[in-house]
């Protein structure tokens, strides 16, 4: 199954050039049980490089004296994603969520970083936020966000609850048709 992985330098530029928070772009990562072992190890070793990481001490001096910059938030939630400290990415990106409740890409980003941490209960709840957040207008702009989304709630309740499973992996293929995972689930899930 592959997963997303948000390229944090396209994300800080669309916001330097928006002037705001607007946009996010699709993340793509693969998970497997050495990943899991390889992003426990990264994780223990996040933290120790975190603290000589001079981007990320850089932007929680200017979080300091501005708690509310959302733009900081973003890029220091962007560093700790690079760094793959996910506690300290989630921990942020529920900051941002908190200051810009309507911004869906901090839900996706926070799923994100919950998979990346091997929580997918929690992951699977930040994507069902990030899926009611987007706006009408910014379907356009977030389907393969969407798609995968969708994938990610209906490949976790395939077994629980096969009906709405069904569901989502048919909004999933709306948005993303040639997803080969997704198509694969439908496959699966329709015989």
């Amino acid at each position: 199954m592959k997963m997303t992985k948000m390229n944090i330098r396209t994300l800080l530029l669309g916001l330097m050039l928006t002037g705001g928070l607007g946009f996010v772009s699709a993340q793509t990562t693969q998970t497997d049980s050495t990943a899991g072992t390889a992003n426990t190890t990264a994780a223990t070793t996040a933290s120790t490089a975190q603290a000589s990481n001079p981007t990320i001490e850089a932007l929680k001096k200017q979080i300091e004296a501005n708690p509310k910059d959302a733009e900081a938030l973003a890029k220091l939630a962007g560093a700790y994603q690079e760094a793959s400290d996910w506690t300290n990415a989630i921990d942020t990106w529920k900051k941002i969520s908190v200051l810009l409740p309507d911004w869906a890409p901090s839900y996706y980003s926070q799923a994100y970083a919950y998979q990346n941490a091997k929580d997918d209960v929690n992951a699977r709840l930040a994507y069902e936020k990030y899926i009611a957040t987007v706006k009408p207008e910014e379907v356009e702009q977030n389907k393969k966000n969407l798609a995968y989304a969708y994938f990610y709630v209906a490949f976790s309740e395939q077994q629980t609850d096969p009906a709405k499973a069904k569901e989502h992996i048919a909004k999933s293929l709306q948005y993303d048709p040639t997803n080969q995972d997704a198509i694969k689930l439908s496959q699966a899930l329709n015989s």
